[in-house]
């Protein structure tokens, strides 16, 4: 345990949030709390000691102890988080565990802390401040190319148009990146105190940035790839600075301060801090 500790003390601390799935094993039908591999390894590579954050009630009082945040991929929001009815094709995952994710996001936001918020983690981040969503991409752009159906699971790819002096361009650097992607939702209206600062090639957003904020990061693409590491050092130089310059109670970077969080997802986030 000593080893352990002494390694979280030396290296930034980002808490990635828990998926669920379900599994067999040795014949036993059960669930277990998971992130990808990928993440946990450039995270570590990146110099950070990665812990998984389940997503329980109460998850937000851990944000003093983390020096940044991951909201990786997972299932549909609830989309009564933004005021619409459910589509056909959505397929949301725990309602509760929605809950606990925005109180966990605000937490983050509201201490200053770095966040990268990955396919439905940069969903979560859109509603969270008032955005809507695309519950089925294909509809709005007609095509089905984000999220290509095949028999077998098949990423598609997209060219992004990265806005000169953001966070993602400074992260890849000269390169315009082709990225990974499975998703059949994206951004419809973005929340407020966001920006857009990546789009692919026919328009649907692919990264927003907060305003205000020295690292609030979305990313829509599937960001577990080789070339991604750059993402996960990007959190983890932020981290760094934040764990070198620890926000004092109650401090913030502005987003917490200019961005209205939506009616809906701040009723939503509350029951998640009720123990």
């Amino acid at each position: 345990m000593s080893s352990v500790r002494n390694d979280c003390e030396a290296r930034p601390v980002i808490g990635i949030c828990a998926r669920t799935t379900p599994v067999t094993v040795q014949g036993l039908d059960t669930t277990v709390s998971l992130a990808l591999q990928a993440h946990v390894d450039m995270l570590a590579t990146a110099g950070c000691a990665p812990v998984l954050v389940p997503l329980l009630p109460g998850a937000e009082d851990l944000v003093p102890q983390l020096d940044g945040l991951l909201l990786p991929g997972g299932p549909d929001l609830d989309p009564k988080l933004y005021g619409q009815p459910r589509h056909a094709r959505t397929q949301c995952g725990s309602p509760a565990a929605d809950r606990v994710e925005l109180a966990l996001l605000r937490a983050a936001l509201d201490a200053g802390r770095p966040v990268l918020a990955i396919c439905r983690g940069m969903q979560v981040l859109n509603v969270l401040s008032g955005g809507t969503l695309h519950q089925h991409l294909p509809e709005a752009v007609n095509h089905d190319g984000h999220c290509p159906q095949t028999a077998t699971f098949t990423l598609g790819s997209n060219h992004l148009n990265l806005q000169p002096g953001s966070l993602a361009a400074a992260a890849y650097g000269a390169d315009v990146p082709t990225v990974a992607c499975h998703h059949h939702q994206g951004i419809d209206r973005v929340g407020a105190g966001l920006s857009v600062t990546a789009r692919a090639a026919d328009g649907v957003i692919e990264a927003i940035e907060a305003t205000g904020h020295p690292f609030v990061l979305g990313v829509q693409w599937e960001a577990g790839q080789d070339s991604d590491a750059r993402l996960h050092r990007a959190l983890a130089d932020a981290a760094g600075r934040t764990r070198q310059r620890p926000s004092t109670p109650g401090e913030s970077d502005g987003i917490a301060d200019e961005q209205p969080v939506s009616d809906r997802a701040r009723r939503a986030a509350a029951p998640a801090r009720t123990r």
